[in-house]
């Protein structure tokens, strides 16, 4: 059959009909006579060469060809009227899924999406929030924002900030710390990654106790146990502006170790998309230092 000249109309009809199993009820949601819906399935008959509908005494029944035929076309229109309502202000709206861990989320992008929605307003944004192990292919997700060193197997990685990390404790805590070897005494909160505290020790130029006790999997959770008063979290200070500008945390020392930092990362198989490149070029110049 050929595309230029396919029968829509009648197409249109034929699903409204289909549904109904009546062809005047289908007239009326077309807003056409019913003799002009029982013309238009008459026409696609006669074009496949098949009856579509038994006629019955009260209503409709669908012949096998018919049954055969309704998913197709009903899945056809539901696409198109999807596409069509992605179109806005002249603008075809695209839907760009990212993934983001927590930490950033909450610490930072949360504040600054809005400026991004203002500029982009036919990107339909949707953030996926995550504890860093994220599976793009699996998720679906066009881009992921996630913590490291930038070197992930298949997947191509924009930075996007620095994020040093640092001991961050609540106020009655920090009292009791005069230097870094009094962390020792202190319960030192953890995450998965078990380097961390002791490349901050030895960055400190301390020794570093032994290191028992709860292991976070979100630097937001491990920050507000902290917060709590229950130990020393070792956390992005930037991520925690808040808190700490409103003295519920306190930074005791200046010292820092670099053990990652934020990245824009996608599949390297993955083609960018208007709506890739906008959010990209928008992270990196809010983000970047001004």
């Amino acid at each position: 059959m050929d595309r230029a000249q396919l029968p829509l109309n009648a197409l249109r009809a034929f699903e409204a009909a289909a549904r109904h199993l009546n062809f005047t009820r289908a007239a009326i949601e077309l807003c056409v006579s019913q003799g002009a819906v029982s013309h238009q399935v008459a026409s696609l008959e006669r074009r496949l060469g098949t009856r579509l509908f038994r006629r019955l005494p009260r209503g409709l029944a669908l012949t096998d060809e018919g049954q055969a035929l309704v998913p197709v076309v009903a899945d056809a229109f539901e696409r198109i009227g999807t596409t069509l309502d992605l179109y806005a202000g002249g603008h075809l709206r695209e839907v760009l899924t990212v993934g983001v861990v927590g930490t950033f989320a909450g610490g930072w992008l949360l504040d600054r999406i809005d400026g991004f929605t203002r500029a982009h307003p036919h990107v339909d944004l949707r953030i996926m929030t995550n504890n860093n192990r994220v599976d793009l292919a699996g998720e679906g997700l066009d881009f992921a924002i996630r913590f490291g060193d930038g070197a992930w197997h298949a997947i191509h990685a924009d930075p996007i900030m620095e994020a040093p990390l640092t001991p961050l404790c609540a106020p009655a805590i920090a009292e009791r710390l005069d230097d870094p070897g009094a962390l020792g005494r202190e319960k030192l909160l953890r995450s998965y990654r078990a380097d961390e505290w002791p490349r901050w020790f030895e960055t400190a130029g301390a020794h570093c106790p032994p290191l028992r006790g709860t292991v976070f999997d979100s630097s937001t959770l491990m920050v507000a146990s902290a917060v709590a008063g229950k130990g020393v979290a070792l956390a992005p200070a930037i991520m925690f502006e808040k808190e700490l500008m409103m003295e519920r945390l306190i930074r005791p020392f200046p010292i820092e170790v670099n053990c990652g930092g934020y990245w824009l990362t996608r599949l390297m198989s993955r083609q960018d998309t208007p709506a890739m490149r906008v959010f990209r070029d928008w992270l990196q110049q809010t983000a970047s230092p001004s």
